[in-house]
């Protein structure tokens, strides 16, 4: 076999072998009698081609993390949202949980589910229990997240239920949340 035949079946070969590698990448979104239906097959007759998009090859992802200062009285305070709404959090490693004022939550439009009484540093308070449907955390965003509304506090606490998901690290004085 001659060196521009062989180059032209490897050219082919190659083609091929990366056209279905892009297939396998690719989604199709199909308008059939049924509803709308994805799939990674291309629609068939009786369905509608709506949209395709193929997702991007996969890279080595940096971890995600946050970097924080210590601020007033040297606690450490995060930036966040709640359902959308702009929170600043105070890490709290001594909340069992996520504990939010109740302009807070009423703000971020959470209900209470049950009350509880709980133990604080100051002594057994009265607090419900609430879910947070989307806490954004920097890049991070968590889902259904449990909290309680405690009706006497000043500051959101961000408390061990969900720093237990990330690995905390403090170097002099920083502090780095970072993904496990």
């Amino acid at each position: 076999m001659n060196m521009r035949v062989f180059g032209l079946v490897l050219a082919g070969t190659l083609t091929a072998l990366s056209g279905n590698a892009q297939a396998d990448r690719t989604i199709f979104k199909c308008k059939t009698e049924q509803g709308m239906v994805y799939q990674k097959t291309p629609c068939t007759e009786g369905g509608e081609t709506v949209k395709s998009w193929t997702a991007p090859e996969e890279t080595t992802k940096a971890k995600k993390n946050l970097s924080l200062e210590p601020g007033y009285g040297g606690h450490y305070f995060l930036d966040s949202e709640i359902n959308g709404n702009a929170v600043t959090f105070v890490i709290d490693t001594g909340a069992s949980v996520v504990s939010l004022p109740n302009s807070v939550a009423t703000k971020a439009e959470l209900n209470c589910r049950r009350p509880v009484t709980m133990q604080t540093a100051n002594g057994p308070a009265n607090a419900c229990t609430t879910i947070i449907d989307k806490l954004k955390l920097g890049d991070f965003l968590i889902r259904n997240v449990e909290a309680v509304i405690v009706p006497n506090l000043a500051q959101p606490l961000l408390g061990m239920n969900v720093l237990q998901r990330f690995s905390i690290n403090q170097e002099g004085d920083r502090m780095r949340i970072s993904e496990r």
